[in-house]
């Protein structure tokens, strides 16, 4: 079990691009989900893991990772996952000490960029990046199943 502590900002401008140190490719899917928690399934290059995410208070979330074949993933993204996948390049990005993850995403959701960073702590002093916008953590609009929902949405319309 992991208690994870995350920020969420929307990304201002691309000038984070020439900080990037790596990036992999991911594929997310969701098995199952409700307003307190999710079960996804995520293929990241070569590997895939099984997470349950189940929300505390505030911005921490308990979460458990556990990693399985990839062919398993594989089929649970197409046998399970339904529209509910979404495909994403994530860039690390390092600042002030502390690791950012910008997710540029693909697909239905071409367009979106959103930055998030992992704290040890709520209180945790943040020194935000020239390159981030406003916070949206906890803004329900910004979950990817909404975000997903929207464009879906749009799309049919």
């Amino acid at each position: 079990m992991f208690l994870e502590i995350e920020r969420k900002f929307l990304v201002a401008d691309g000038s984070w691009q020439a900080h990037a140190i790596r990036h992999e490719h991911l594929q997310d899917g969701l098995i199952s989900h409700s307003a307190e928690r999710k079960v996804r399934v995520r293929i990241r290059d070569d590997s895939a893991t099984l997470t349950i995410k189940a929300k505390r208070e505030g911005i921490r979330d308990i979460e458990f990772e556990y990693p399985i074949p990839l062919s398993d993933a594989r089929e649970l993204l197409a046998s399970h996952c339904g529209d509910l996948t979404l495909e994403k390049t994530r860039y690390f990005v390092p600042h002030a000490g502390v690791l950012w993850h910008v997710d540029v995403y693909e697909g239905s959701l071409d367009g979106v960029v959103l930055a998030e960073v992992e704290l040890p702590d709520e209180r945790a002093d943040l020194a935000l990046p020239p390159w981030v916008g406003a916070e949206v953590t906890g803004r329900p609009e910004y979950r990817k199943i909404n975000l997903q929902r929207m464009r879906q949405g749009a799309l049919a319309g």
